[in-house]
């Protein structure tokens, strides 16, 4: 038999853009015991972790200004894209249990982080914050159309200047 309860704990409104995804696969050879003995007391597991990782922009991070007497939309200057979220499945296998050890909900709970800590540095260190941004170029082009199509103009400000869209 099983039974459940699912509650609503908080509801907030957010402006997020995200602009890419990526698909992250990663093997994850935990071990707690390292020494003498380790039949005693080694726990080991190998965990396989799928993740999907999506990046983009907080947009409660970006200042928007009209300028309705110009007809110019400022928008910016933008952050630097951002890891928005990590949804991720773990699969255990070949778990190794020490004859005066076993795994806890804590040590689950501990290779679970470790191995989304873990998707997180990787993530940062592909290509796939670059791509957002580049992503986020080309959305904020055609929106450029779309505004002057309206006879309006959109400037997005940079740090290093204004970069005006055609």
């Amino acid at each position: 038999m099983e039974n459940a309860s699912v509650l609503l704990e908080q509801l907030r409104t957010v402006a997020k853009l995200t602009t890419v995804e990526g698909q992250f696969s990663e093997i994850y050879n935990y071990s707690e015991y390292q020494g003498d003995f380790g039949f005693f007391w080694d726990k080991k597991a190998l965990v396989r972790v799928r993740a999907t990782v999506s990046a983009g922009y907080d947009l409660n991070a970006v200042n928007i200004r009209i300028d309705s007497v110009r007809h110019i939309v400022q928008i910016g200057p933008l952050p630097e894209p951002q890891i928005l979220s990590i949804d991720h499945n773990i699969d255990y296998y070949d778990l190794s249990e020490g004859l005066f050890e076993s795994f806890s909900t804590e040590d689950y709970n501990r290779i679970n982080a470790r191995a989304k800590e873990q998707i997180r540095e990787k993530a940062q260190q592909s290509p796939l914050l670059p791509a957002a941004k580049e992503q986020a170029r080309k959305i904020l082009e055609v929106l450029g159309m779309m505004v002057k199509n309206a006879g309006w103009e959109v400037e997005v400000l940079e740090q290093k200047g204004t970069l005006e869209l055609k």
